[in-house]
């Protein structure tokens, strides 16, 4: 009897595990993903631009800033508050800016993920009139300033 119990399941529980929901992703605040991510809030206060990024920083005035982030996800937790930074201490007027979070299967709620093509966190899309500009994929591979104000004029 106990051996059919555990071929049962070792059967089942890999079934399970696929069809469990995923955990719930939505947008978030600023404020909120530092007051609720201590690794998040940790890197932001760590982190101080130079004075060459935060003029970088100036180059998305009026853009819209989309970030698709995972707070389980070690590079997002080292970018995303670099840039809250950047942007806070750069005082840059933007049009827009969303965070949103994701499962890690790179899903969210909205499915802003699957319109915009991500697949790896944290990706952050420059865009203005809702067309990209460019876009920045787990890390940067110069400054996170400059990666994000690369071809903008």
């Amino acid at each position: 009897m106990f051996k059919k119990l555990m071929l049962l399941l070792t059967f089942c529980l890999p079934i399970s595990a696929l069809t469990a929901a995923p955990a719930s992703s939505s947008e978030i605040s600023a404020a909120d993903l530092l007051a609720q991510y201590s690794d998040f809030a940790k890197q932001y206060h760590n982190f101080t631009p130079t004075e060459q990024e935060l003029a970088l920083m100036q180059k998305l005035k009026n853009k819209q800033v989309l970030v698709v982030l995972g707070t389980w996800c070690h590079d997002s937790a080292r970018e995303v508050p670099r840039l809250l930074k950047l942007l806070d201490e750069s005082q840059v007027p933007l049009t827009s800016l969303r965070l949103v979070t994701v499962n890690k299967n790179k899903q969210d709620d909205a499915g802003v993920a699957h319109a915009n093509n991500v697949q790896y966190t944290p990706t952050i899309i420059v865009m203005q009139n809702g067309k990209e500009l460019t876009r920045m994929v787990e890390k940067p591979a110069g400054t996170l300033a400059q990666d994000l104000t690369k071809n903008l004029p």
